[in-house]
């Protein structure tokens, strides 16, 4: 079978990082395309041949229409030689106030009012892109070399020879006072079990700790609770593949999140990547303190 020819839609809001995508992209091989006219969108990715192709659209390209834009990517998708994804950038409106105080720049939709009157306008005529996106990248805490990390993660290596990419899993350990991960599709609850942070010393470790994994595992209802989720997960993944789910985010969340949902997120990954799941780790809060960047988990096989 003919390898599909990925041709990846990236938007979002202003200021959210769509032009480090679309380097980070181009850096891995595809042809990267700014901001073209919406209505050349089709040719650009037919006449492309075998070259990958990403394409910068948000709200200054000519003719801007969220409605416009999925009707394009429907009839992209329709085309069995290709492999179209859309990529959302998103941000909080902190953020993105401060990344355009930092560098002086006007907001496009913005240039005779507040930035803020941008953002908002934005943010509401791009709302039916975030909702239809493959992915959605929150980057208001992401260092850029984190980003260059998830995309070369999903697009770094070629189709096999299936009808389409495998499922990519996004392991997310959080802390709940610090708030959801926004791009999490399931989220998972882990403050029922025995917390490490009361023991004096285990409180200066976290869940990579072998010492703290097995405090946490010697809860009663652990083993139990891990049956549960990976027998969720294993009705769950198959049928999002059938839906033609690209991508699955899932996070853990304890109140610190430094223990024990570090602790069950690498339990997990280990359990998926045995089951040849291509799964991903990030542990929002320990990298927030420099201590584990995000990393795939080691695979074998494919799912």
């Amino acid at each position: 079978m003919t390898e599909r020819v990925p041709v990846v839609l990236v938007t979002g809001l202003s200021g959210a990082g769509k032009a480090s995508i679309l380097r980070a992209l181009e850096d891995i091989g595809f042809e990267a395309v700014d901001n073209p006219p919406l209505g050349m969108i089709g040719a650009l990715a037919r006449e492309g041949g075998a070259r990958r192709l990403a394409i910068g659209v948000d709200a200054r390209s000519r003719g801007f229409d969220a409605g416009a834009v999925l009707a394009a990517l429907a009839r992209l998708r329709e085309d069995p030689a290709l492999w179209p994804e859309l990529i959302y950038a998103w941000a909080d409106e902190a953020v993105l106030q401060r990344r355009y105080t930092e560098t002086r720049r006007r907001h496009p939709l913005a240039l005779l009012g507040q930035v803020a009157d941008g953002i908002a306008e934005e943010q509401r005529i791009t709302a039916a892109l975030q909702e239809s996106a493959d992915l959605v990248i929150d980057t208001s805490e992401l260092p850029l070399s984190q980003l260059r990390q998830r995309i070369e993660a999903r697009y770094a290596h070629p189709l096999g020879e299936t009808a389409g990419p495998l499922l990519a899993v996004t392991l997310v350990s959080f802390a709940y006072p610090a708030g959801l991960p926004r791009e999490a599709d399931l989220v998972l609850d882990a403050r029922f079990l025995r917390n490490p942070h009361y023991d004096l010393n285990l409180r200066p470790l976290t869940g990579l700790d072998p010492t703290v994994g097995a405090y946490v595992e010697s809860d009663p209802d652990f083993g139990p609770f891990m049956g549960h989720v990976t027998s969720l997960l294993a009705l769950l993944l198959p049928r999002f593949v059938q839906e033609g789910k690209k991508y699955v985010t899932i996070g853990v969340g304890c109140t610190g999140g430094r223990h024990r949902s570090v602790h069950v997120v690498e339990t997990l990954a280990r359990h998926l990547t045995g089951q040849s799941w291509r799964v991903s780790i990030r542990h929002r809060e320990l990298a927030r303190e420099g201590a584990a960047p995000q990393r795939a988990a080691v695979h074998h096989g494919t799912a």
